[in-house]
C-alpha cells in the first residue's frame, strides 16, 4: 500500500487504485447494481425550494441510518449481496472499515456534480470515503478551499478512489458534466455514519 501517491499536495490525502475491478467483473457488478439497487431522484432543499435532480441516488448500510444532506434525511435500507462483496473487497484493499453507502447513478456525461465537500455531522470525522466507479469513464476534480488550487484525474471503469485524513476540511471536489460522455456511469462511496440508528 506504501506505493500508492497523495494526489494532494497538502492538506488532505487521496490515493488511487485504478481498476479493482476486472472489464468482466466490473461489467458484470454495473448490471447487477442497475438491477437490483432501488434508485431514486435525488431531492435537495435549495433556497427553500425543493430540487428534483435527473441523477439517481440510493443509500445503503449495516442498519438503518439516518443521512441527511441538502437539507434532505434518507434512511438506509439493508445491504445486497453485491454490496457486500464490493465492501468487502474494498476493505480488504485499503485495509479501512465501512458501514454505509451512497450510490449515484449518472445516465450520461450532461449530470454532474457541483463543488461540495462531505463533511455532514452523521460521518466519521476525518474518515476514509471508498469511491468505486462503473461504467462511464469520467473526470473528477479537487479544490482547495483557501489556495484554489485544483486537482484533476480520470477515474476508469472498475476503479477505486479513497479519500481520508482532512480532505474533507480543506478540499471541494466535483464530478464535472461532459458533452463528451455518452455512456452512463455508477458510483458507490463506502462510508463510516457514527450517529444514528
Amino acid at each position: 500500500m506504501e506505493k500508492l501517491k497523495n494526489l494532494l499536495p497538502a492538506d488532505g490525502i487521496v490515493n488511487y487504485y485504478g481498476p479493482l475491478l476486472g472489464i468482466a467483473a466490473a461489467d458484470h457488478y454495473l448490471d447487477a447494481l442497475l438491477h437490483t439497487i432501488e434508485w431514486k431522484n435525488d431531492e435537495a432543499m435549495i433556497f427553500g425550494r425543493k430540487i428534483i435532480t435527473k441523477r439517481k441516488v440510493a443509500w445503503y448500510g449495516e442498519k438503518p441510518f439516518e443521512y441527511t444532506y441538502s437539507n434532505v434525511t434518507k434512511r438506509a435500507l439493508p445491504w445486497t449481496r453485491e454490496l457486500l462483496e464490493l465492501k468487502e473487497l474494498i476493505e480488504q484493499e485499503t485495509g479501512e472499515t465501512f458501514n454505509s453507502c451512497l450510490l449515484n447513478l449518472y445516465h450520461s456525461g450532461d449530470e454532474g456534480m457541483a463543488w461540495h465537500s462531505d463533511e455532514e455531522k452523521d460521518l466519521k470525522k476525518n474518515g476514509a470515503i471508498g469511491s468505486l466507479s462503473l461504467g462511464a469513464e469520467r473526470k473528477f476534480a479537487f479544490k482547495h478551499k483557501q489556495s484554489g488550487e485544483k486537482v484533476e484525474m480520470i477515474l476508469e471503469h472498475g476503479s477505486l478512489l479513497v479519500m481520508k485524513g482532512t480532505t474533507q476540511t480543506w478540499w471541494l471536489h466535483r464530478l464535472p458534466p461532459s458533452k463528451k460522455v455518452a455512456g452512463l456511469r455508477v458510483n458507490l462511496t463506502f462510508r463510516t455514519i457514527v450517529s444514528g440508528e
